[in-house]
């Protein structure tokens, strides 16, 4: 390794793990020469090098299966680049059930892997004894095989990636420890080390289990935290060949592979355990923690029942190692929001060998261009806000996640640790109401209410859930009657300066440049033409708009504007969020039940569809947008953080006769599927474009000034797309579907649903997604060809359209009564 740190680099890289390996091998390969990697002790010494290093393509997104497939690929070919082994084995892998629940879950993966283009597919029980002749299969009902699984060995690999950026000029430091880092500005500008201090351009942070210490060194928050992760290693094991499926008994929290003749069992126990960074030795190097047999035990014993020549093999090792968790189980990648200059490639809860080459090279990417390639939102650093860097919820959270990284994933499932954190200021009478609540990003969000009285089944389920009924009672009066529901948790930016209006042109895709008291809806755009975000703005002034966006791309958000901001620019951004509830009043009882609050008029005349004005309403003032989620008559009031709970009680109180229901997210996702409403995140993303999603009309190509993505879009404009988002619906009232679901158009492998619920006013299921054209007209398609939605390997036939499947004119948003 190089000894004399230079003054200066372009760019450094914190952390010499899989992850800074890649990542350094991969900006050498774009051309960026001037790069150095610090390691604080020995390359691969903190979590790496005690990877398990399997490496199984299929990922819940199609943009994180495309870092997996890379990384076999970039694996299986290092050896011949840089003459340096990885140890690449392409064994496949078998996902193994023994109830019919995670019969199910791993049906509905293979089905997913062929809309991923992932091979994959079920074997019996005698297939299985084939490949495992040792394994104890009486209690499994079937699997899922891949063939194109493997694993490598993470050592080696990253010696092959070091040798690989080397040869283009990377420089490495190890025993390098940071002790500081330099901001200079708002800018990252510097890294101090007890061998000297280095100025840099950009910043990569790779620290594994480190890395939040890090990012406190400038004041930039990377919410993970170390779990214990246990592993035992045998001798050898008569039956045990080299290369045989790595196994995955996950009713059992366990993974099985060969090693060295023997075994490497490892495990996703349910009773994981957080560790303190404190409790570490700062000389922490290729080291484990403490080996606690007592708590391995469960595993051990199901690992026995799986393979019983376990009960007389010799054991080589348990292996406690400290891997990193963070608190939705998703990795943390991608341009810190706090710090220009700072990127982040860390936390990835056990995934770290099997995405860290493609993430490498997508992180390289992202720093050269300032920008990813790929739809990366899910794991995207700037989901979170700085409230998660807290310590106790990391512990809490972390170890859940690692608990239940092999957990079934049923639709519905919520988190159970380091709750009520973001409250709105309506959630006292939710409590009351006897709501029960999901968390996003933090915030506590009805998802339903239990009238009184009323029995209730919480068993989550691939079925029709307890909940089905009382959800259906919510959704039908939003349609029929008057539903209420708490919108808070939206986010809301300020936006306001003598260029707001020209800086908003440039950045939205709509014609933001409207008269005040307008509400407009609008993409953002990346080069690309993809959507970075979508947002309704709300014009306060002539230079004053609320920027009202998805309760999870607040933070995101923020900074992406204030990326476009010109240095010329008088533009100030604030996130006002926390500083105002939003009540929003849905249904076609909406006009009556408000105008018993307020002396307000609500007509069409005086109140027109996606207009706002100030109103009095019970003993205060508010601001109330005639806009819809849901498709129906509605407002939303927009109103202080401090006094909407009065208002709540008010309007609950007013709502005698109407038919008013408290509403909760789960029957919102079914009214703004049925209406064909997109959901940011799951229905369009930085892939996705107006043209995909069939929403060019919110696009104004001549409204006089140039925008972000409208070069992109003239040109698919031009040549046409691809792909083009659907609605489907099942043709079986009985069918269940939660999204991620596969598309199959004339027998052919056609797409997959992007979200799902029920459909109460259709009568069935109905789901969203893209549908690939392969030239064929879209209109065409749909009209012509025969539907199915394939749901854990059964098909279902199902009904397409490219509108939406109530209500397509939007009539009933309109609707006046003449008051």
């Amino acid at each position: 390794m190089t000894k004399t740190l230079p003054s200066h680099a372009e760019i450094v890289i914190v952390g010499g793990g899989i992850l800074g390996c890649s990542t350094a091998y991969h900006l050498a390969k774009n051309g960026c020469k001037d790069v150095v990697l610090l390691e604080r002790a020995k390359l691969t010494s903190g979590t790496t090098w005690h990877s398990a290093a399997m490496v199984r393509q299929l990922r819940s997104t199609v943009s994180l299966t495309q870092l997996t497939k890379y990384s076999t690929e970039l694996y299986s070919s290092l050896a011949e680049e840089t003459g340096q082994e990885t140890g690449w084995i392409k064994c496949g892998s078998i996902s193994i059930a023994s109830t019919p629940d995670r019969m199910t879950h791993n049906r509905r993966q293979g089905t997913l892997a062929r809309a991923f283009n992932v091979e994959a597919w079920e074997i019996g029980i005698d297939e299985i004894a084939d490949y495992w002749p040792i394994a104890n299969l009486d209690d499994v009902i079937g699997g899922i095989y891949s063939p194109n699984d493997g694993r490598v060995n993470p050592s080696d690999t990253c010696a092959a990636l070091v040798k690989g950026a080397k040869m283009r000029g990377v420089s490495f430091y190890e025993d390098t420890a940071v002790t500081n880092i330099r901001v200079t500005n708002g800018r990252v500008s510097g890294v101090e080390t007890a061998e000297g201090t280095i100025t840099c351009d950009k910043l990569v942070v790779c620290s594994g289990l480190w890395s939040r210490r890090v990012g406190l060194m400038m004041g930039a928050s990377i919410p993970l935290n170390p779990c214990e992760h246990y592993a035992i290693m045998t001798k050898a094991i008569d039956g045990v060949r080299i290369g045989m499926p790595i196994i995955g008994d996950h009713d059992n929290h366990m993974y099985i592979r060969d090693e060295v003749g023997g075994l490497l069992i490892g495990c996703f126990e349910p009773n994981a355990r957080a560790i303190d960074l404190a409790d570490l030795p700062n000389d922490f190097c290729f080291d484990l923690l403490k080996e606690d047999w007592d708590h391995f035990e469960p595993i051990i014993e199901g690992a026995i029942r799986r393979i019983p020549a376990l009960e007389s093999a010799e054991i080589k090792t348990l292996i406690n190692g400290p891997e990193s968790f963070t608190t939705d189980g998703n990795f943390l990648m991608g341009e810190a929001p706090e710090l220009a200059g700072l990127f982040v490639g860390c936390g990835m809860n056990s995934m770290g060998m099997a995405s860290g080459g493609g993430v490498g090279r997508a992180l390289a990417e992202w720093v050269i261009n300032g920008e990813p390639t790929l739809d990366l939102s899910s794991v995207d650093i700037r989901r979170f806000g700085r409230f998660r860097n807290n310590l106790a919820t990391l512990k809490e959270r972390s170890a859940e996640m690692l608990s239940k990284h092999y957990a079934i994933s049923y639709p519905g499932r919520e988190p159970e640790t380091a709750r009520n954190v973001r409250l709105t200021p309506l959630h006292s009478a939710h409590e009351r109401n006897n709501a029960q609540f999901g968390e996003r990003s933090g915030w506590e969000r009805p998802n339903f209410f239990i009238p009184e009285n009323t029995p209730f089944d919480p068993t989550l389920t691939y079925g029709k859930p307890g909940w089905f009924d009382i959800v259906a009672e919510e959704h039908k009066a939003a349609r029929e009657k008057v539903a209420i529901f708490d919108q808070s948790p939206f986010g809301k930016l300020q936006i306001e300066g003598r260029d707001v209006v020209a800086y908003l042109q440039r950045v939205a895709a709509n014609n933001v440049d409207v008269p005040v008291g307008r509400l407009v809806y609008t993409p953002l755009l990346n080069k690309r033409g993809g959507y970075e975000s979508d947002a309704v703005l709300m014009r306060l002034a002539s230079d004053r708009y609320l920027f009202i966006t998805g309760t999870a791309q607040t933070e995101r958000d923020l900074h992406w504007l204030s990326k476009q901001r010109r240095d010329d620019e008088w533009v100030t951004l604030v996130n006002v969020t926390s500083a105002y509830a939003v009540i929003s009043v849905m249904g076609p009882n909406a006009r009556t039940l408000l105008k018993r609050v307020s002396n307000a008029s609500f007509s069409n005349a005086d109140f027109p569809f996606m207009t706002h004005q100030e109103i009095e309403i019970g003993k205060t003032v508010a601001r109330a947008a005639r806009v819809s989620y849901v498709g129906e008559l509605g407002w939303e009031i927009h109103i202080a953080s401090d006094q909407a709970l009065p208002v709540y009680n008010a309007l609950l109180d007013a709502g005698q006769g109407l038919g008013l229901r408290c509403g909760g997210t789960v029957a919102m996702g079914g009214l703004r599927l049925e209406k064909g409403y997109c959901s940011w995140g799951h229905d369009i993303g930085t892939d996705d474009t107006p043209l995909h999603a069939g929403m060019g009309f919110t696009v104004k190509f001549d409204k006089g000034c140039d925008f972000i993505g409208r070069d992109a879009l003239l040109k698919q404009r031009e040549f046409g797309i691809n792909r083009r988002r659907i609605l489907l619906k099942a043709d079986d009232p009985e069918v269940m579907l939660q999204g991620s679901e596969t598309i199959i158009v004339d027998g052919r492998v056609c797409g997959h649903t992007t979200s799902a619920a029920y459909g109460y006013t259709i009568g069935s299921a109905v789901a969203m997604g893209y549908m690939s054209l392969q030239g064929a007209d879209a209109a065409a398609l749909v009209k012509q060809g025969k539907f199915e939605i394939e749901a854990a390997g059964k098909r279902h036939a199902a009904t397409a359209s490219l509108q939406a499947l109530h209500d397509p004119k939007g009539a009933r948003m309109k609707v006046d009564d003449g008051a």
